[in-house]
């Protein structure tokens, strides 16, 4: 009898209807497939179990963080080849009850069955969230879904984001390769965004999902305002409270766990909100453009850094990524950058630039994966080995669908003009090369 390598093999393309660009190992020891591509390791039947019971991204997802399913070679090159046949299939792609009329696909699917073993469903890795009843981006909702994805441990955000604690995309001058350093380009950014906002010593900064405090504190340093950070994590206020004391800036910022609905202290003079908005929904984002641009004073600033998904022919037909959903953003919905420019339109905001800086996520990730990959033994320490699989996965594929543009990231400035109409800005807010 053949491996159970060949086997997948022949069943997975009949599935698929191409054969997979991946070598297999499976758990009796058979390899079958490409002999110099990545290998694919089916470490258990259990895999075949999960997949089966969940087709698709969720199975896989499954499979991945509990282990039965790894990557030995290259996971960018695994993944950058899986993509096209199991993630990125197109909106036109079969669906299952289609594809079943297929009588080979009916029979790849029993000999999946067959090859599967005892047809029981695996539970869950304990990492995926257990959903509870309700709407959607309620006060609740969402503060369960900041501590799923935040409050893993302080430490464990250490060691992958290294220094800055800077949890979203970095600036580059040039990459590592060349010189550039990840402490270096994340605090480009923050004098970026801080250049962007005007800021200027006397002001007031409200710092929306201000994470681990980076941006108050880079804001209150270097130019003199003052600052309040506002978050749903416990440990992320507990973490940027100590940084604020250490650097003598209790005078100057306030870290508060706070919804950014419940802030009633404005005007402000300008507001940052980096890496926050991917969390708000679609069907609150104009409540959310409306409360910031009711917290800002007359000439006030916004700049809302936010990543971007590629617009759908049938935007109706849009549903949330279901390995992102159930194990790294819970209800976290991304928008096109169009979408995102109107809303804050429609909520009163004049925009006056948008910057895409893409390829700037793309190296800050690859950053990222390479910290954890360093260290994976101390990670293992800090959170669950299903944990910092999800971690590992989440950035390298992420890392490709930036490089690939099929998601991007945008930094909108955005202005309350004064009623005489005035924005306060320069004719010229950028020097081109």
């Amino acid at each position: 009898m053949a491996g159970a390598a060949l086997r997948l093999q022949n069943l997975f393309e009949q599935l698929l209807g191409a054969p997979l660009p991946v070598r297999i190992r499976a758990w009796d020891g058979s390899q079958d497939g490409p002999p110099d591509a990545p290998t694919l390791v089916v470490r258990n039947r259990r895999a075949l179990r999960r997949l089966l019971f969940k087709p698709g991204e969720l199975g896989l997802a499954r499979a991945w963080v509990a282990g039965d399913l790894d990557v030995d070679g290259d996971l960018y090159t695994a993944l950058d080849l899986m993509a096209g046949l199991v993630w990125e299939r197109g909106e036109d792609a079969r669906t299952l009850a289609g594809a079943l009329r297929d009588p080979e696909v009916r029979a790849a699917v029993r000999g999946l069955v067959k090859l599967a073993g005892p047809p029981l469903p695996p539970a869950p890795p304990p990492e995926e969230v257990r959903r509870g009843r309700g709407h959607l981006h309620t006060k609740h909702s969402d503060r369960r879904a900041i501590s799923h994805h935040y409050d893993v441990g302080n430490d464990f955000y250490e060691l992958v984001l290294g220094s800055s604690m800077v949890y979203s995309c970095a600036y580059w001058q040039a990459p590592e390769s060349e010189g550039g350093t990840l402490e270096d380009a994340q605090r480009d950014k923050l004098e970026l965004v801080s250049r962007k906002l005007g800021l200027s010593p006397g002001q007031r900064l409200l710092d929306v999902g201000c994470g681990w405090g980076s941006m108050a504190v880079h804001a209150a340093r270097e130019h003199g305002v003052s600052v309040v950070g506002v978050t749903l994590s416990q440990e992320q206020a507990a973490y940027a409270r100590k940084r604020v004391a250490d650097e003598g800036l209790t005078d100057r910022v306030e870290i508060r766990v706070q919804d950014y609905r419940d802030v009633a202290d404005g005007p402000y003079d300008a507001i940052s909100s980096i890496g926050m908005a991917e969390h708000v929904g679609a069907e609150r984002y104009l409540e959310y453009a409306t409360d910031l641009y009711r917290l800002l004073g007359p000439g006030g600033r916004l700049l809302n850094h936010q990543i971007a998904r590629r617009p759908r022919r049938d935007e109706s037909a849009y549903s949330v990524d279901e390995f992102i959903d159930a194990y790294v953003f819970p209800d976290g919905e991304l928008a096109p950058i169009g979408t995102t420019v109107t809303q804050l339109e429609r909520a009163g905001f004049e925009v006056r630039d948008v910057e895409s800086i893409r390829e700037h996520y793309a190296l800050t990730l690859r950053r990222w994966v390479a910290n954890l990959e360093a260290d994976w033994a101390t990670a293992l320490r800090l959170v669950s080995p299903g944990r910092a699989r999800v971690w590992r996965l989440y950035m390298a594929a992420s890392a490709l669908a930036f490089e690939r543009n099929r998601i991007g990231v945008n930094q909108v400035l955005a202005v309350k003009t004064t009623e005489a109409g005035g924005s306060g800005l320069p004719l010229r807010t950028r020097t081109w090369n």
